[in-house]
């Protein structure tokens, strides 16, 4: 199975940055359900995801990632430099963390809310879950 990305649909950040994985991931290794759709729901569940969790989440290997974690294994398999990004696995993840959570917390006042989830060409649309 495919590395997947639970994302916040209503998030403009998550969205772009949804956009964002697509256009560098030419071989179209990630796979993509927001957490609010029903595939997202029952990976949760699958994965046993505390449902406090608000955050961008990547399933690889039956593995699950959270925040930093998973921004930085994304990161390895996309085209470009950003593979490069990476490296910072090795800055602990309290530290990782509290940069992500900053970004987190404010990415609705700071990037807005959308009133429903973008619907992807039909192209992309075999991606999503």
């Amino acid at each position: 199975m495919n590395p997947v990305i639970l994302f916040d649909g209503d998030c403009n950040f998550c969205d772009s940055s949804v956009q964002f994985i697509i256009n560098r991931d030419p071989k179209g290794i990630f796979q993509f359900a927001s957490l609010q759709s029903e595939a997202g729901q029952e990976l949760l569940k699958k994965h046993s995801v505390p449902a406090d969790v608000d955050s961008m989440i990547l399933i690889e290997d039956e593995k699950v990632y959270y925040k930093s974690a998973a921004a930085l294994r994304i990161c390895r398999h996309l085209q470009g430099a950003w593979k490069l990004l990476y490296a910072l696995i090795i800055v602990p993840s309290p530290i990782r963390n509290f940069v992500y959570d900053v970004i987190a917390k404010n990415r609705y006042k700071w990037f807005g809310q959308k009133e429903s989830c973008m619907l992807p060409p039909p192209s992309i649309r075999k991606r999503f879950l």
